[in-house]
């Protein structure tokens, strides 16, 4: 008998090596909460970068991504200028794109008003939070660039602001509740 989430990210990678990119994200980072401005700016280039693409490839070239843009750190994304932006355009580690590398400037520059406003970019989403998804996404396109509704879901969703990352009969599931992602502690 097949499992209640066989269709789901959880069933998919239940047949996966537990060495996979895929397992490994899946067990270890999707849908748990993420804590602070750099994780969470981090994990909104991937997924911003991710659009047209598969995730697989995300994830192969996750510490490209890393090295690439200065571990996600927000005050220095914000800073790049043409000279870096063209330093991206030509690493091959990572998606070569310049209006996601754009976006991801601009997107940092943001985070930085965000944070001069309310503390931080975390402390900006807590704020906001609950919200439903169709919120969530006119929220974030008023701010930032490159987020429409599969990258704003995906991003809430794997950073712990939206509920739907693992099915109830997962094991990652139970995981995850301990550690009181926003979707549960509403």
């Amino acid at each position: 008998m097949e499992k209640a989430f066989a269709n789901t990210y959880c069933g998919v990678v239940e047949h996966m090596p537990k060495d996979g990119v895929h397992r490994i994200y899946h067990d270890t980072e999707y849908g748990f909460p993420l804590k602070g401005d750099d994780a969470l700016f981090g994990r909104l280039v991937l997924e911003i970068n991710q659009a047209g693409l598969s995730w697989t490839t995300i994830l192969n070239k996750k510490d490209n991504f890393f090295k690439a843009y200065d571990n996600f750190s927000v005050k220095k994304v914000a800073k790049y200028d043409e000279k870096k932006v063209e330093k991206l355009m030509q690493d091959a580690g990572i998606i070569r794109n310049k209006l996601k590398i754009n976006a991801a400037i601009h997107n940092a520059t943001v985070i930085l008003s965000m944070q001069k406003e309310f503390g931080s970019f975390e402390a900006w989403l807590d704020q906001h939070h609950p919200l439903t998804k169709d919120e969530w996404v006119k929220l974030f396109k008023k701010h930032f660039r490159f987020t429409g509704g599969e990258i704003v879901n995906e991003f809430l969703m794997s950073s712990g602001y939206l509920p739907g990352a693992h099915h109830k009969d997962c094991p990652q599931y139970k995981k995850v509740l301990k550690l009181k992602p926003k979707w549960a502690t509403t």
